[in-house]
């Protein structure tokens, strides 16, 4: 039985190992790529590694094209998107979950009716008002549809809903008025809610393409997508396979570090939080 057991485990393991290998090539391909020559791209018989690192592949693309605003703007819309919402979820979640009001369900139906609708199918009335609104080409722009969350507000709900009246009570009893019940007794028991939603959002509108492709016409707006775009349309950009490669390092590069560095925290707030990936 032990044998069994062993052999069973370790064929699994092989299977896992195998189709890791099979998701994980463009990624490995891209990052060898990157460091790679011209010539070794297309030299034969085909090598994964490079013979030496060439790190110039990074420094032309940096320089081909304004990657250090596009890195700006994408950080300011990402994280200052994701204060802003922690704020609006947190309000109305706490509203949904804590207090009562007339048709309070009824909203919050209403409310849920986001995460059915396509992000696509809203893109045309959202241009149209930021366009009224003259925030076009600006980070504001990029921004201000996200201001609300459904998703957000849902995941926080569940979470309010499940603090116990005792410790809400007891921080009424001490003096403390919603804001700072909100702060000092809600918050500290969701955190794993909150950073569980916060890497979903800031992945979200790190990688999100459609929208700020239309909002944005220059260098000062644009975000890592759709410079990266703009970047692989160009001459030098798209012949040179291992400048594109560089310049695809160099948006997403952020994401890989920040998940290989905290990937224990991102597992235990999903966990925490209940959700599944």
């Amino acid at each position: 039985m032990k044998r069994r057991r062993f052999l069973s485990s370790s064929l699994v393991y092989v299977i896992l190992i195998v189709f890791s290998l099979i998701i994980l090539m463009p990624l490995i391909w891209m990052t060898t790529t990157a460091f790679k020559t011209k010539t070794e791209i297309f030299s034969m018989p085909f090598n994964l590694l490079p013979t030496k690192a060439n790190l110039d592949n990074f420094a032309n693309a940096w320089s081909y094209a304004p990657f250090s605003s596009y890195y700006l703007n994408t950080v300011i819309t990402s994280f200052g998107l994701l204060a802003i919402q922690i704020v609006t979820i947190t309000m109305a979640a706490y509203a949904f979950a804590r207090l009562h009001f007339p048709g309070r369900d009824f909203l919050f139906i209403l409310f849920l009716t986001q995460l059915m609708i396509t992000p696509q199918s809203t893109i045309f009335p959202n241009y149209l008002t930021i366009s009224q609104m003259g925030l076009i080409d600006t980070r504001l722009g990029v921004m201000l549809p996200y201001f609300a969350s459904a998703m957000g507000t849902f995941l926080l709900r569940q979470a309010f809903k499940s603090v116990p009246e005792s410790l809400e009570d007891a921080g009424k009893l001490d003096g403390c008025n919603t804001f700072q019940l909100i702060r000092h007794v809600f918050l500290p028991i969701v955190r794993p809610t909150l950073i569980a939603f916060s890497i979903i959002s800031v992945t979200y509108h790190w990688n999100e393409f459609l929208w700020p492709l239309l909002v944005t016409e220059t260098s000062r707006s644009r975000t890592l997508t759709v410079g990266l775009t703009i970047f692989a349309q160009q001459a030098e950009g798209g012949a040179e396979w291992s400048l594109l490669m560089a310049a695809t390092l160099i948006v997403v590069g952020p994401l890989l570090i920040a998940f290989t560095v905290f990937q224990k925290l991102f597992v235990q707030s999903f966990a925490n939080s209940g959700m599944k990936g």
